[in-house]
C-alpha cells in the first residue's frame, strides 16, 4: 500500500495500528514462530533419543555453577543459532519439568545477551565490514556477558 505512490497513508491512529498488528502478527507467523517449533522439534528428538540425558549427564558440573541442570545447555545452544528457538528449548523443558521458573529466570538474560550468534555474524558483522580477526573477540564477549549474566541472576532467581 505504502509503495503506490497514488495512496496516500492515513493518520488515523487507529489505521496505523491495525497496519503495524498485521506487521507484528506476519513477523510472528513467518519468523519467529518456525524457529520456535524448530526447537521444541529439535528437544523432543534429543529427548527421544536419550541424548538429552546424555547431555545433562555431560554438562551437570558446568552447569551447576549457575545452579542449572545440565540440560539447561541446550538452552543456551540452540539461543546460540537463533533467541527464539532458545526460548523454545526453554518452553519445552519447562513444559518437562526438566527447568524451573527459577531457572528460566537465570537463562534468559543469557537467552538475549548470546542469541542468534551465528545468524548476526554474517548479516552485521560481515555487512558493515568489521574484520573478521575482530569477530571471535565479539562472540567471545557476549559470550562473557551471558556468563557474568547467569551469574547475577543466580543470586536473584
Amino acid at each position: 500500500m505504502q509503495n503506490n505512490p497514488q495512496v496516500s497513508v492515513s493518520n488515523n491512529p487507529f489505521d496505523i495500528f491495525v497496519i503495524g498488528a498485521r506487521k507484528g502478527f506476519h513477523i510472528a507467523i513467518h519468523n519467529l514462530m518456525p524457529n520456535v517449533v524448530m526447537a521444541y522439534v529439535i528437544a523432543e528428538v534429543l529427548n527421544l533419543l536419550g541424548v538429552m540425558k546424555l547431555i545433562g549427564t555431560l554438562f551437570a558440573p558446568v552447569m551447576g555453577l549457575f545452579g542449572l541442570p545440565g540440560e539447561a545447555v541446550t538452552v543456551l545452544l540452540t539461543a546460540w543459532l537463533s533467541s527464539s528457538a532458545g526460548t523454545g528449548v526453554a518452553i519445552s523443558l519447562l513444559a518437562k519439568g526438566v527447568l524451573t521458573g527459577g531457572d528460566i529466570t537465570i537463562l534468559a538474560p543469557a537467552i538475549f545477551l548470546m542469541g542468534s550468534q551465528l545468524q548476526y555474524m554474517g548479516r552485521l558483522l560481515g555487512v558493515s565490514d568489521v574484520p573478521k580477526k575482530y569477530w571471535p573477540l565479539l562472540m567471545l564477549t557476549s559470550i562473557m556477558n551471558a556468563v557474568i549474566a547467569m551469574l547475577v541472576m543466580r543470586i536473584f532467581a
